[in-house]
């Protein structure tokens, strides 16, 4: 029975060595796959774990808006200039393309210098607040690699929300809160992200840095992705191996920079002081001219590319996955619980490949020697287990030790092997 027993496990060895020796002797899933990093030199390309490069994530957004008819213009109406809150000779009339400020002009190509801007209706019924959300949608998970920057055209808010979504809006969580007096505004002590650490990167905060009045050199609110990545890869990101990491083991920190959807909650618009002047309320408004989001598609370390089909961002998925973010296997190739991929260890990371499933096995020939297959990973290859009638090999093709080819008999006769 020992005899028999090293016979076969020789028999399978043999097998397995003939194989190894058509692949190169480091096996590397990602050998195919890179990503972006950063070194002295810049941004380059390093092949590591297979992800797609970030990209401007805003030419696949779509915008809504709430209430819907938040919009100025319909029916016209004058406000105050930008910068002089007492000439309120300008109009917004949606008819007129040159007065009209509907919220596409939020995503154009004029971006920080522009002369055009989405722009809300007046705070006319004060004090009923002036409440507007703005929701970007992308139909796909994405990560964030940079900061998140509005630009306004108004005064920035008294009072906002940034606001994250994981599943396509059905739930959201706040990502931060803004506001020239975050104590009395949401019962918060003011912090900036300079404030946080690794182990209170995920806290939300309020900041009162980005919320002051008409000044004309600070139209700009962010939401900063770059500070929080610099906890874990160092002030000018050149770590990023360790942040990898550290995303690779914690789960929540790798969700807290993704999203499917963002809103953004304006809640109070800029008053520039205490007290709201009841006789000009054409001064108080909200005007945005700009909105930047950059960041890849989520695809679970199963893609290098994602590409738009049918107006929707789809991974090209490898590593016989599939769905819009790879978060599963093929028909067929589930052998094992579906994974996603791994940046660990560093530096190739681990692709976390899904295996053909064994009933399913296409290629599993064994000439009616066995009805068994094993997929051995590393070789990415199958092979027969058990093989009967005194055969051997990977495909049962071979006859085992003391045993000849029968000359007379095809590969699939019991008799094969004497």
């Amino acid at each position: 029975m020992y005899l028999s027993r090293f016979l076969s496990l020789h028999a399978l060895w043999v097998t397995v060595s003939s194989v190894m020796q058509h692949y190169p002797s480091v096996w590397g899933h990602y050998d195919v796959c890179k990503t972006q990093i950063y070194t002295e030199e810049g941004k380059v390309w390093d092949y590591m774990a297979c992800q797609p490069e970030a990209r401007d994530m805003i030419k696949y957004v779509k915008v809504a808006l709430d209430p819907p008819d938040i919009t100025c213009g319909d029916p016209p109406e004058t406000f105050c200039a930008m910068g002089n809150p007492y000439m309120c000779n300008n109009e917004c009339d949606a008819s007129t393309q040159e007065l009209a400020h509907p919220p596409e002009l939020m995503f154009d190509l004029e971006g920080r210098h522009p002369s055009t801007f989405w722009q809300s209706t007046t705070w006319k019924d004060y004090p009923k607040p002036l409440h507007v959300n703005i929701t970007l949608s992308w139909n796909k998970t994405i990560e964030l690699t940079d900061n998140i920057v509005i630009t306004f055209e108004s005064g920035r808010p008294d009072q906002m929300i940034l606001e994250k979504s994981l599943d396509y809006g059905r739930t959201w969580q706040p990502y931060q809160y803004y506001a020239t007096d975050c104590l009395d505004a949401f019962h918060m002590d003011p912090k900036s992200v300079r404030d946080l650490s690794q182990h209170t990167v995920l806290e939300i905060i309020c900041t009162e840095e980005y919320s002051t009045g008409y000044m004309t050199n600070s139209k700009i609110i962010h939401f900063e992705i770059k500070d929080r990545f610099a906890f874990f890869a160092g002030p000018r990101l050149h770590n990023m191996a360790s942040l990898y990491g550290q995303l690779d083991t914690t789960k929540k920190l790798r969700d807290f920079f993704t999203i499917t959807d963002l809103r953004i909650r304006l809640l109070r618009p800029a008053t520039g002081e205490i007290y709201v002047d009841e006789q000009h309320l054409a001064r108080y408004f909200y005007a945005i001219s700009d909105i930047r989001v950059y960041g890849r598609c989520k695809c679970n370390l199963h893609a290098t590319g994602c590409k738009e089909e049918n107006k929707r961002l789809l991974c090209e998925c490898e590593h016989n996955t599939t769905g819009p973010d790879c978060g599963k296997c093929k028909k067929n190739y589930q052998g094992r619980p579906w994974s996603p991929g791994s940046y660990l260890p560093i530096p190739k990371g681990t692709a976390n490949i899904c295996i053909p499933s064994i009933s399913s096995i296409g290629n599993c020939e064994c000439f009616g020697h066995s009805n068994r297959c094993s997929y051995i990973e590393l070789l990415n290859t199958v092979i027969c287990v058990s093989c009967k009638h005194n055969t051997r090999g990977q495909h049962c093709e071979l006859c085992r030790l003391g045993y000849f080819r029968n000359a007379s008999a095809e590969l699939d006769d019991e008799n094969v092997c004497i």
